[in-house]
Formats: C-alpha cells, sequence, structure tokens
C-alpha cells in the first residue's frame, strides 16, 4: 500500500529507545546531541519577533522566488560574510531540506545519482529516497584535519550522477571545504557537466580552520553552483522556517536553473508572508544569537581538547567550524553498546559515530551547544569511562 521512498521499517534503534526508557522513568542525563539552538540557554532579544507582525505580513503577494525585500536582505547578508550575490539569484525556501528537494527535482530524473559526503549527517538518504534519486557517497580522510578523498569522489561519478554535494563546514565532523578541493571538484563538475550544491549553513562558525578554507561554492562561476543557508543556523530560530538557495554559474545555464526553479517554486508556494516581511530585521538582529552560540561552542571546543589532553587513548578531531566535535576513542565495545551504557550508568547521551556513516567504529561525536558547565561535567565523566572501558 505504502511508496517505497519511505523505509518499511521504522521502530527506534536501539540508543532511541534507551533515551525514551530514560525519560518514562524520569533519570535526568546531559544531552550532548542537542542540536537545538531554542532549547540551550541562549538570549533572544526580546523584540526580535515584532517584525513578524507588520501589517504588510497581511497582504499575500505569492512570489516563486520570495518577495524582493526577504531576497535583498539574503543578498545582504551574503555581503556581510564577504560575498556577492544579486538578489535575482536569492531562491527563498522553508528550509534546507526544501531547498535540497527542489534542486533534486532541477536537477534529476528518477534513478539518477548526487554525491554525498561521508561521513556526514545521514539526512540525505532520506532526501534522495523522497525525491526517487540515489546517494552515492565520496569519502573523506583525517591528517590533522579533514580532506575530501578526490580519487573516491572522481570513482564515484557514473553516466547517472548530475550534482556533487559538499557540506562546509561539515556536520559532525567540522571539516571546512579547502580552496584547493573546491577548484578541483569545480574541475571535475565541469567536465561531467554537474552542478554544485554547497550547504553552508554552518560557515557562520569557525572554531579551529586550517589555512587555506574556501568561502563558499557560490563564488565559482564555471559550473552551476548553489550556496544553501538557512535562519535555523545563521539565527538560531529553526522555528521561523527560512531557508534559502543562492545561485551561480555560465550565464544560459544559470537562466535556464532559474526559469526551472521558479516553476518547480510556483507550483509549492511554501514560505511563508510574515517571516519574509520580517527577514531583514530577523537577519540583522539574530547576530545577537548568532554571536552566543559561536562564543559557546568555541569554549565548549576548547574545554573538550584540553581535557582530552589528560587521555592519550583519546583524540579530538579537529573541528574547523560547526557545533559538533568527533572524538576518537579505543574500539574496545561496540559503538551501541557503548553509548547505551555511557547513557544509563553514566548519564551522558552522545552519538554513536555509525549514525554518520563514519568507516569504522571507535568514534563518538558530541555537540558543542550544551551550557558550558553541563558540557564540562559531561565531558569529564564521558572520557573517565571511555579511555579505559
Amino acid at each position: 500500500m505504502f511508496s517505497s521512498r519511505v523505509p518499511g521499517d521504522l521502530s527506534p534503534n536501539p540508543l532511541a529507545a534507551a533515551v525514551e526508557r530514560m525519560r518514562l522513568t524520569g533519570r535526568a542525563f546531559a544531552d550532548l546531541t542537542v542540536s537545538n539552538p531554542t532549547e540551550a540557554g541562549f538570549e533572544y532579544p526580546p523584540a526580535l519577533l515584532e517584525p513578524l507582525s507588520a501589517a504588510d505580513s497581511l497582504r499575500y503577494d505569492p512570489q516563486p522566488f520570495g518577495l524582493s525585500c526577504a531576497r535583498a536582505a539574503v543578498s545582504a547578508d551574503y555581503h556581510r560574510r564577504g560575498l556577492r550575490v544579486p538578489a535575482s539569484h536569492v531562491v527563498l525556501t522553508a528550509s534546507s531540506s526544501e531547498s535540497y528537494s527542489l534542486l533534486f527535482k532541477l536537477l534529476c530524473d528518477p534513478g539518477d545519482s548526487v554525491l554525498v559526503p561521508t561521513p556526514s549527517y545521514p539526512l540525505f538518504e532520506h532526501l534522495t529516497r523522497l525525491d526517487n534519486v540515489q546517494a552515492r557517497p565520496y569519502g573523506a580522510e583525517y591528517h590533522g584535519a579533514w580532506q575530501i578523498d578526490l580519487e573516491d569522489l572522481r570513482y564515484a561519478i557514473t553516466d547517472t550522477t548530475r550534482a556533487v554535494l559538499v557540506v562546509s563546514p561539515n556536520n559532525p565532523t567540522g571539516g571546512w571545504l579547502k580552496r584547493d578541493e573546491l577548484l578541483a571538484i569545480v574541475e571535475l563538475c565541469a567536465t561531467h557537466h554537474l552542478a554544485l550544491i554547497g550547504d553552508e549553513v554552518f560557515a557562520d562558525y569557525p572554531i579551529d580552520p586550517a589555512p587555506g578554507a574556501a568561502r563558499s561554492v557560490v563564488e565559482q562561476a564555471d559550473v552551476l553552483s548553489v550556496s544553501l543557508g538557512g535562519l535555523s543556523k545563521s539565527a538560531g530560530l529553526p522555528q521561523l522556517k527560512l531557508g534559502w538557495m543562492a545561485l551561480n554559474g555560465p550565464a544560459t545555464v544559470l537562466q535556464g536553473a532559474l526559469m526551472r526553479l521558479e516553476l518547480i517554486a510556483d507550483t509549492y508556494l511554501s514560505v511563508s508572508t510574515p517571516v519574509q516581511v520580517a527577514a531583514k530585521r530577523l537577519l540583522e538582529e539574530g547576530k545577537h544569537v548568532r554571536q552566543q552560540i559561536h562564543r559557546r561552542v568555541v569554549q565548549n571546543y576548547r574545554d573538550l581538547t584540553r581535557i582530552a589532553q589528560s587521555y592519550a587513548a583519546c583524540q579530538v578531531l579537529r573541528a574547523e567550524g560547526g557545533w559538533s566535535a568527533v572524538i576518537r576513542v579505543p574500539h574496545t565495545m561496540p559503538e551501541d553498546e557503548r553509548v547505551i551504557r555511557l547513557l544509563e550508568q553514566d548519564h551522558v547521551l552522545v552519538h554513536p559515530g555509525y549514525f554518520f556513516d563514519f568507516p569504522r567504529d571507535g568514534y563518538l561525536v558530541v555537540s558543542l551547544l550544551a551550557s558550558p558547565d553541563v558540557f564540562h561535567d559531561a565531558v569529564v565523566r564521558l572520557f573517565a569511562v571511555v579511555a579505559f572501558a
């Protein structure tokens, strides 16, 4: 009866079941998987949401790419990052997930493929499957900093490939795309007539960047390049549901993409009017939240690396940006068993590495969003257990 685009087995994984048991029995634990900034103790400007009640929000003016005032606000936000993006090249969506869906509809026929990075956030498997597109992985390796395996990427390209996806900074590794990697990927895309999609939602959160970091894929005009962003990360406002795409590329290809995206976006018209009317103020005032988040993740990352120095068996992998950190730990037990034991016995919740398709066991992923005191105490307990267990 049901589509094969949705998995047949939707039962919770063992860790999710363990978390539910903890909550049902009222046992407290330190959540080092938190990714929702609205639940992490940040202070939001008291008048931040006032622009949502502006009189213009009552007037419905359906524009496929979004209201001109909101697109101009996104263009100005790219300028804040030192990037030139004309408002005419901005397309508004309800989220980055919707941006991906529109792009898959633009670029892919059923059964076509896109190349996705691993390790990375396990969203692509669901997004591609829902649009009847195949996700073909390419790897990254850690050598003091994360590097894309360009040979692996090259070999992943087939006759059905339509786009290369890069995530910079990567979630959860914190790896940041380097300029030389970007140029090599652009050359591959040009050779094989592929689009380049850059998920840059964490670009405002540098932690420990390695030399040669690239600013954005949208600076590349030799191929169709698309930069993704949104209020969820840039202003810590996931509940307001505003994402965007910024496009660049050869004039003829870019124009063709925009014409087709206009038809696709006009079919859905998903972005609400109030958030578009308020976009300029939200982006400008959101800097106060963004600054708090940035200070928090840098502070927690430094605390994490300092604590790790006392445990030779463990290593914090360099996080160049984002909201997460990866810890390499001794592989003395299966990851499911380790994280469930950490939760139930030591009251610390972390992600196992296999959630993100790490190539082998022995990795834990922690969020850097938790309040510093909770984070510190939980990390101390974590290392005391995993370094010797």
